[in-house]
Formats: structure tokens, sequence, C-alpha cells
């Protein structure tokens, strides 16, 4: 099908000012062969700024991410930021080993000279939790870092975070994406040759010493501990940290130690997603470790897996609300103190664990945009491998102080002779067995996401599980002193009791089905039949949320 004489002159006028002679190629070729279909895509409005920034595939087009999206991003965030009175700050830049991701970091440092901001570089592809650590270390008025986590191979992103450290929350993202869509020809925004600075080693050494700080310098050490990097940026610093802490060296699964942009071992470089952790566990079964760690590509979130004969691979990966307990109780008996926060989509054990510590507890939206900003926060977590246990240096999730919290528990225990399932069985005779799962559907058709949250506040379930569903709650319309978000929380009883909560993903396109089911348990003897009455009412869960949402 020819393209329109609209759509062709739309992407004339893109090619003419892209910057990137390999986006230009592309668009060029689609030009050539007159692929509406695809040139449609390509310029179907605009890729949204919000509190995630940008995230999506590399393309040429203004739907996509490449260089000329990436420096009208950061010409609006300089605009925004000297409307703020900060047009004279400093900028941090970071970036990690994706395609593209080098060149749009120095886009946006060229950029933000341009305005008259100061800017400065990180050294190398880092993971991001440097790049929060660097904002406040060095007083920056904001910070931004290039990096899609653990999306697809083909995508990148572009994260913002303010002066407090902290990911942008409304209503600075409208403001920034208001600079963004006033921005006009590429060629009329000032992009200056040189002038930024480019950090040394120097500022991950300062935050591989803020990073040790979350430490008892007594503490256990002895662990022996599988690393994958899953082929992103965090091997090299988590194994620093590790070696400066005193642990054993890490043994890493060397397949995915590398930075590599294709991650070519797996589907999806997300250590939750099946077949992400095989080559992990391969390892472990020939090394004999005590736990086996990874983080995802730009390691801000740490995923743990413990010896479980019971299973295939000899190993279980911990599901994040199980972490986000273990670090919460090693936090606790270290004697921190402040408020433990979470998601709303988290397990409610932290809640029991901080009534029985006598210390507040807090539940904010979904992300760290929300948790980084509770008021005294000591610790926070999400379900989605995401903890900070270092709230007054990064004010986000990390996975390299997670993952040295989690080894130094580890550790401890082992001195002991007990494990991390252990002290999760003891957990659950005190408090009840407090089982998560998940139901997350990735779909083609973004529309179905909105259909399926149609339906069910249309027809809400009145049962599910066989249990009664006591409370249906709109998130749209805010609950709980939270702020309004798209998402509906159900509450059941009967048998056990249970909570499921469904949300569209902020950052993919997925729906996300999170559920708990808190099952009591008498003693020690009651954990297997414990566990087999909550595996089979998270099974059954998930087939009538799916069904109930027509999924």
């Amino acid at each position: 099908m020819t393209a329109s004489h609209e759509l062709i002159a739309e992407a004339r006028t893109w090619l003419a000012e892209d910057p990137d002679p390999d986006t230009r190629a592309e668009l060029a070729a689609l030009l050539e062969t007159g692929d509406e279909a695809e040139l449609a895509a390509r310029f179907a409005g605009t890729l949204q700024f919000g509190t995630a920034g940008l995230r999506g595939p590399l393309g040429a087009g203004p739907t996509r991410m490449n260089r000329a999206v990436v420096i009208r991003a950061a010409a609006g965030l300089a605009a925004y930021l000297k409307k703020q009175g900060q047009g004279e700050g400093l900028v941090v830049v970071g970036y990690d080993a994706r395609h593209k991701s080098e060149a749009f970091a120095r886009d946006t440092a060229a950029v933000m000279v341009g305005a008259g901001l100061r800017a400065a570089l990180l050294p190398r592809p880092l993971p991001t939790p440097v790049l929060a650590f660097a904002i406040r270390h060095l007083g920056a008025v904001a910070g931004v870092t290039v990096t899609a986590s653990h999306n697809p191979p083909q995508d990148n992103g572009y994260k913002v975070y303010l002066g407090d450290g902290s990911q942008i929350v409304p209503p600075a993202d409208s403001g920034i994406a208001a600079e963004i869509a006033a921005v006009g020809a590429l060629a009329d925004v000032p992009r200056a040759e040189s002038g930024w600075e480019v950090l040394g080693e120097e500022i991950v050494d300062a935050y591989l010493d803020r990073a040790l700080t979350v430490l008892d310098p007594h503490g256990a050490r002895d662990v022996r501990i599988v690393h994958t990097a899953l082929h992103g940026v965090g091997g090299e610093t988590v194994a620093a940290a590790f070696e400066r802490a005193g642990f054993p060296a890490l043994v890493p699964v060397v397949e995915q130690a590398d930075p590599d942009p294709e991650f070519p071992t797996v589907a999806f470089p997300n250590p939750e997603e099946p077949g992400a952790m095989d080559l992990a566990f391969a390892t472990a079964r020939r090394a004999a470790p005590d736990l086996v760690v990874a983080n995802d590509p730009d390691a801000d979130r740490c995923a743990v897996a413990v010896p479980d004969a019971s299973v295939e691979a000899g190993w279980r990966m911990l599901h994040g609300d199980e972490v986000g307990a273990l670090l919460a109780v090693h936090l606790v008996r270290r004697g921190v103190t402040g408020t433990l926060a979470e998601s709303i989509v988290s397990s409610t054990l932290l809640g029991r664990i901080a009534e029985a510590a006598g210390l507040p507890h807090a539940e904010t939206l979904t992300g760290f945009k929300w948790i980084a900003r509770v008021p005294d926060l000591a610790y926070g977590y999400e379900e989605a491998l995401g903890y900070c246990v270092d709230p007054a240096g990064v004010r986000d999730k990390d996975g390299v102080t997670a993952a040295l919290a989690v080894a130094e528990l580890a550790a401890g225990l082992r001195a002991e002779g007990r494990t991390l399932s252990d002290l999760l069985d003891e957990l659950a005779v005190t408090h009840g067995l407090h089982a998560t799962g998940q139901l997350s559907v990735r779909v083609k058709d973004v529309s179905l996401i909105a259909d399926a949250m149609a339906r069910l506040r249309a027809e809400p379930p009145t049962e599910l599980a066989g249990m009664t569903v006591t409370s249906a709650e709109d998130l749209s319309a805010g609950a709980a002193g939270l702020p309004p978000t798209d998402g509906l929380r159900y509450h059941l009883s009967g048998a056990a009791r249970a909570r499921v909560i469904v949300r569209p993903s902020g950052t993919e396109p997925k729906i996300k089905c999170y559920l708990e089911v808190i099952v009591p348990v008498a003693d020690a003897a009651a954990l297997p039949a414990a566990r087999a009455e909550a595996d089979a009412l998270l099974g059954a869960l998930r087939t009538d949320v799916a069904r109930a949402a027509g999924l």
C-alpha cells in the first residue's frame, strides 16, 4: 500500500533533521518501499514521557527511542530545570551497555551544556544505583540514566531523577512533558561540542564506600555465591563490592558476566522470566554454592535462589516478597529505626514484621518513585525484586547493596547452622504463611488491557477460588490515602485470607494480577500442609481471576 502524502511529508521532515545515520538509513528505506503500515506506526503520535521517563523500541520516528527523541527530551528537561530556577545546576548522566545508550547519554550532556547547565557523564556503563547515588553525592539538580532495565534487547529508555535523588513523580512528569512538546525544530536546540565533565573512577569508589555501610563491619562473611549479571553492567561493580566487604570471591556465570546488548543467552534479560536463570543454576550445580544471586541488566534489582532438592533444577528462586521479608528481618535485628515501606502489590507480611518490631509501616503506589519518598524511610521494597536498604545513600532500588545485605544474612545464618529457607519457615510459623504469586499476561494489542480492566469494573467478581470477596476497591478513585492509579484491589476470606490486585504494567505491554494468600500455621510440622493449601489456592486464584478479566 502506498503511503499517504501527509505521512510521507512528515517522515521526510523527520528524516531531514535526524542526526543519526543509522536511523536515517532505516527511515529512508521505509520511504523507498512505501511501507505505509510501518511508517504509520512510527509516526502515530510521539513516545510519551511519564514518571518512568521514556521507554520503547529503538528505531526511526517519534514513537521510537532514537537520538532525535532523546535530544528533544533532554531539551525539555533543561527547559523545565531552568523554569525551576536551576538553570546553572549540575545534571549527572549515566548509561548502561544497550545499543545507543552511550550516544543518548552524550547527546543529553551536549544539550544540557548548550542550555547553560553543567553536565557530568559517569565514566563508563554502570549500574543505575551508581547514578542515583551520584546525584546527591555531587549535589546535582537532576540526573538521567539511559537504560531499559530488563526489557528486551531491541528496547532502550530514559529515566529522570530530580535533585533529591528520587525518580520523578507528578506534577514534574507533566511539566517536563510539556516542555518536550514545546521543543521546535531540532536544529534550534543548542548542542555543545564539548564542555561537560566525564567523571573518573572516584565516583564508583565513593559509591562502593557507601555501599559497605549497609553491612556490620564485624558481621559474618563466610558464604559462597554464584552470581550472574545477565549480560548487564552489574558484574564488575558487584564483584568489587563483595571483595571490598571481605566476602569470598563470587563465582560468575561466565556466559553472562560481560555486558552484551544482544543478551544472547536469554529470551528476556529478567531474572523472573522463565529460562533466564538456567545458566546460573547449571553453574550452581557444578560449584555447589550456598546461594545464587542475579542482577537485572542495570543492576537495580536483585534476585536470590536457594538450594531445593525437591525441584528439578536443584535450586528455587525466592519470590521478591520472600527476599523483601528476609531483608526486613535482617535490618530489624541490626537495630534499624524508621519506617518499613512497600508498594501496595507487595506482601502484607512486611506489615506484620514492622508491627512485631514496633516500627511504622507504610504502603505506597507501585514504584520506587513513591517508596523512596516515604518520610523517615528505613527500608523499602517492592515484589518485583527491588530493594532499598540504604535510603540515605541511594533513594531508589539498589541491587548491589541488596545483594550485600542478603549475603551477610546468609553468612550469619550459616554460622548458626541455618539457612534462608529456615528463616522463612520461622516467619511463617510466627506470622502465618504469606504466599504470593502473579498472573502476568503480555499482549500484542494493548487495547486488551483496557478491555480487561473495564470488564472487571463492570462485573466485579463476588467469589474467587472458593473465597468470598469481602471488599472491592477501585484504586482509580484513590484509596487509603493513596493517589489515584489504574488498579483494582480485592480482599477475600474463607478457608484462608487472600488479596488480589489487578493493574496494567507501567513499563511493558502487560496486565498484572498480584495474588496473596495467608494460611495460618500452628507449628513447623504444619508447614508442608500449609504450603500445599497455599499453592492450590494460588492456582485457583490465577484461573478465576483470568476468567473474570476475560484473559
